[in-house]
């Protein structure tokens, strides 16, 4: 089995009137680090708090690792699908942070020199070391956003979903997001990051899934879709600055490839284009 998650005609409505997802189609593959982008509204929170079973399909389904999540605990569900939300005071209940960090690994069993290790190791990792006696609540909104990460990342589940984890971080912090992201996909884990942060997305994703008003409108390789500045303006998100200036200089007809995402790219172009 090859994907991780796999999603066919999904429905959903809150109400049970309008729907806020309307057939969608998508699959993530095992190891694989994906982007689901869109404006606020367009349906992404809502479609991956199906990925845990927090919510259900009223049409469609939605299969995780193969199970279907109509017939499986959220309990079940989360010990494969760790969740890091987008408002982090949502994930927060522990006294401390080191309870915070401790409280998944100690409800899904494990020994105590083991949830030890692992809290050691997530705390330093996400540089929350020095923190580990304070309360969550006195913690920056940065700073809570990485404590809800390294609570996800103590567990190891086989699937990590973070809503907006580079909001609230500054640029070294979200180098530090980056490179997380990397260690997962180097660990064989997959990653499913719903953003608005282009520039993060253009630098550190595999593929991107782009949604607008409850749909998805585009599914593919990053470098087709940022590069498409017509299909980020029906999804209402700002182009990323590398692909934007390719694209003006494309239509200018300075240049062939407008595909251009990344800056050493468009410095080698620039280059040559002095010669």
């Amino acid at each position: 089995m090859r994907e991780a998650i796999e999603v066919k005609d999904l429905y959903f409505s809150y109400n049970g009137e309008k729907f806020v997802l309307r057939g969608i189609n998508m699959s993530v593959r095992k190891g694989e680090v994906v982007a689901i982008m869109g404006e606020n509204g367009a349906g992404k929170t809502t479609l991956i708090k199906h990925f845990n079973g927090l919510l259900k399909p009223l049409k469609g389904y939605v299969r995780v690792l193969g199970k279907d999540t109509k017939e499986e605990s959220v309990a079940t569900l989360s010990r494969y699908v760790g969740m890091v939300f987008q408002n982090p005071d949502h994930q927060l209940f522990g006294e401390t942070v080191e309870k915070e960090v401790e409280f998944a690994l100690r409800n899904l069993g494990f020994e105590d020199d083991v949830v030890k290790r692992r809290v050691k190791w997530a705390l330093k990792l996400m540089e929350l070391d020095e923190y580990r006696d304070r309360s969550p609540y006195t913690l920056s909104v940065g700073e809570k956003k990485r404590l809800t990460i390294a609570s996800v990342l103590a567990y190891d589940p086989e699937i990590i979903v973070m809503d907006e984890p580079t909001a609230g971080q500054d640029a070294l912090q979200k180098e530090k997001i980056a490179e997380i992201g990397k260690l997962l996909k180097h660990r064989k884990k997959t990653v499913i990051i719903v953003t608005h942060d282009v520039e993060f997305v253009a630098r550190r994703v595999d593929r991107v899934i782009l949604m607008a008003d409850g749909q998805v409108i585009a599914e593919g390789d990053k470098r087709d879709v940022l590069t498409d500045l017509e299909l980020l303006d029906k999804a209402r998100l700002i182009p990323p600055q590398i692909p934007h200036i390719a694209w003006l200089l494309n239509k200018e007809g300075l240049i062939d490839n407008y595909k251009v995402i990344h800056v050493d790219e468009l410095v080698r172009i620039l280059v040559n284009l002095m010669k």
